[in-house]
């Protein structure tokens, strides 16, 4: 793991975090723990689950995270609306909140299938909302010792080192944040 502050001392003012902590973030590969914000010990650790292969070495992070600290672990997926496939794909004019929402919490299960069994002494607490991915995370930053996030999400651009969902977390969350990289075969 790579230990950074979120601020250096030189550069721009206006950024929120660092660009050396956003560069390492974006480009190491190892978990880079971003120290910002504050720490309550007592709190619980917090993941962002996206339901894509990419995510779960984050989330074996914050179960190990969570089992050292001997404290509950927050797996938190967030969801906006339903998204097209594709591009000129149409997005379905009426669709059923609850049949989605059900749909959503499926892909928090499965994200975590596996995970209870290898860590048993680590609560989980799933959350799933209907909202914004970032400011959801960013708000529940707050009720957290530690934010635990994939460099990469399920988005649309494979050229990006690191995710909006992350870089966002990283300007804004109320504490700590680990980004964790995803293998790739060409590293």
């Amino acid at each position: 793991m790579a230990v950074v502050g979120d601020r250096g001392l030189g550069g721009f003012t206006g950024l929120l975090v660092g660009s050396v902590a956003v560069e390492l973030a974006a480009h190491a590969h190892c978990p880079v723990l971003v120290a910002r914000g504050t720490v309550d010990p007592a709190l619980p650790v917090l993941v962002g689950v996206d339901g894509s292969p990419a995510n779960q070495p984050a989330i074996g992070y914050a179960f190990e995270q969570a089992a050292l600290r001997r404290v509950p672990l927050v797996a938190l997926h967030a969801w906006a609306h339903p998204v097209a496939s594709g591009s000129g794909d149409m997005l379905p004019l009426v669709y059923d909140l609850d049949e989605v929402q059900a749909a959503e919490e499926r892909v928090l299960s499965e994200a975590l299938a596996g995970w209870s069994e290898k860590y048993p002494d680590v609560t989980v607490e799933r959350v799933v909302r209907h909202g914004s991915v970032r400011s959801t995370l960013i708000e529940a930053s707050g009720r957290a010792q530690l934010v635990v996030v994939g460099a990469r999400g399920r988005g649309g651009f494979a050229g990006l080192l690191l995710g909006s969902v992350s870089q966002a977390v990283l300007h804004h969350a109320a504490c700590p944040v680990a980004v964790v990289p995803h293998p790739h075969p060409d590293r």
